[in-house]
């Protein structure tokens, strides 16, 4: 574009035969442009006509002006090789910057198609990245529970078992410390006090006489061996007053049907 326009700004002017030939074509074209201008001004039909007739008439007017343009061969305005290489340069210079502003628009386009292909390939790759280590995650979770035998199955479970037994062991030491503090076993009474009271309708305590810390922990695993039937049959080596006090602070629940039969009470 540069070399063109550098091209024609060293081209001298038109000489003056090209540029007085110019004008006279000029005047020409005007002057036949005026008479054609009067021959329409003339050719308008009166006001008194039917707008429709008048409009039809024109319509037929036009069309034969257009059939008759079609069979007209175009001809050149100017003979002259100085004023048609003039003219031509200016449609030349006229073209090459629409062309100009066409292939900045194409470019800044490619650019942005270009960058947006290269975050389109950047995340194409962060997403294969993923799924690789997606998949070797599931190989390996495969290959490790293929190695999981039913053996340390077994073993997960009995060691289970036997931290589930020392849990329970030592539940029941504390269990049966804070009985021996805040519930100690009774005092036994002499041969002769026991005659004394005798004819008493409480029952005393025996030495073959269960517990408390044992009761609550036959009511223990009654409720976590047959929880659909967690009641405990009671008789004459439960000592009553031991009975009256679990079933007093809410520790015991008795049957409703059978006063001989309690339960662990339900603490969640």
């Amino acid at each position: 574009m540069a070399e063109l326009e550098a091209g024609v700004a060293a081209e001298e002017a038109l000489s003056e035969t090209a540029l007085n030939e110019l004008m006279e074509q000029c005047e020409q074209q005007f002057t036949q442009l005026e008479k054609l201008q009067n021959e329409i001004i003339l050719s308008e039909p009166d006001a008194c006509e039917n707008p429709q007739d008048q409009a039809a008439n024109r319509l037929m007017a036009t069309e034969a002006e257009l059939k008759q343009w079609l069979t007209v061969e175009p001809k050149l305005l100017a003979s002259n090789s100085e004023v048609l290489l003039e003219a031509g340069k200016e449609e030349m210079l006229k073209l090459c910057s629409e062309l100009e502003m066409v292939l900045s628009c194409q470019e800044a386009k490619r650019d942005k198609l270009k960058e947006t292909k290269e975050l389109e390939q950047k995340w194409l790759e962060e997403k294969t990245q993923v799924l690789i280590a997606a998949k070797n995650h599931v190989e390996r979770m495969q290959m490790e529970k293929g190695k999981a035998s039913e053996h340390s199955i077994l073993l997960d479970t009995k060691a289970q078992i036997q931290k589930m037994n020392v849990y329970q062991q030592r539940l029941m030491e504390c269990l049966s410390d804070v009985l021996e503090k805040h519930v100690p076993l009774p005092q036994y009474e002499s041969s002769t006090k026991k005659k004394k009271n005798k004819k008493s309708n409480i029952q005393e305590f025996d030495e073959d006489m269960i517990s408390l810390n044992e009761i609550l922990e036959l009511l223990m695993n009654k409720a976590l061996n047959t929880p659909h039937d967690p009641y405990m049959t009671i008789d004459n080596t439960f000592w009553p007053p031991y009975i009256e006090l679990l079933l007093r602070y809410g520790i015991a629940v008795r049957h409703q049907a059978s006063n001989f039969k309690i339960r662990l009470e339900t603490f969640f």
